[in-house]
């Protein structure tokens, strides 16, 4: 069978968990990176569900290919469907990437299943955000995912300008809760 690729879009781009022997930048064709599965446990609770990041249909979407060793494919693959397979809300599916230097190469890739009851469809910026907005659950709060994500792909020079426009209505959400800065005056000075 020989070595194989795995397509990281989220976390799997800076959190892989897995060996492999090379990682390039790639595109994924026909699926786009969207908060669209609704968080029961990681980023939310049943009771205040968070969002968390699928791969949805349309469009296409840049992150990293990772080349697992032949050897590696049984404990590799072991660890993403522990991973990835939790709930169900992914189809484990070998799709078409295209490696930036133009190579087409095979990779597994974790894409939503549509019908399943945490899909949360094609939701829009500000429905997004207002989701995101104040959701916890085990892996921390909710706007923390969706902050991090958005840093770990500028960091990387990924753009993704819907991802972004969620991280701002997120950031400025939060920065309206927290009220009005109080200026105080220097020590001798009154106001």
């Amino acid at each position: 069978m020989g070595d194989f690729w795995v397509f990281g879009y989220g976390s799997l781009i800076w959190r892989p968990g897995f060996a492999h022997t090379e990682t390039e930048r790639a595109r994924l064709f026909g699926y786009r990176r969207s908060l669209c599965v609704h968080s029961h446990v990681h980023r939310g609770t049943p009771q205040r569900p968070g969002l968390v990041l699928g791969l949805d249909r349309g469009g296409s979407c840049v992150g990293l290919a990772f080349r697992v060793p032949e050897e590696l494919r049984d404990e590799a693959m072991a660890y993403l469907r522990e991973r990835e397979l939790v709930t169900n809300v992914y189809l484990e599916r070998v799709l078409p990437v295209r490696l930036d230097g133009g190579d087409v190469v095979q990779a597994v890739c974790y894409v939503v299943d549509r019908m399943h009851p945490q899909y949360a469809g094609n939701l829009g910026e500000a429905e997004a955000a207002a989701i995101v907005l104040g959701a916890v659950g085990q892996s921390g709060r909710n706007e923390d995912y969706v902050l991090s994500t958005v840093e770990h792909l500028a960091a990387l020079g990924i753009r993704d300008h819907w991802m972004e426009d969620v991280a701002t209505r997120v950031r400025e959400a939060e920065a309206e809760a927290a009220g009005p800065m109080i200026r105080l005056e220097p020590h001798g000075k009154s106001a």
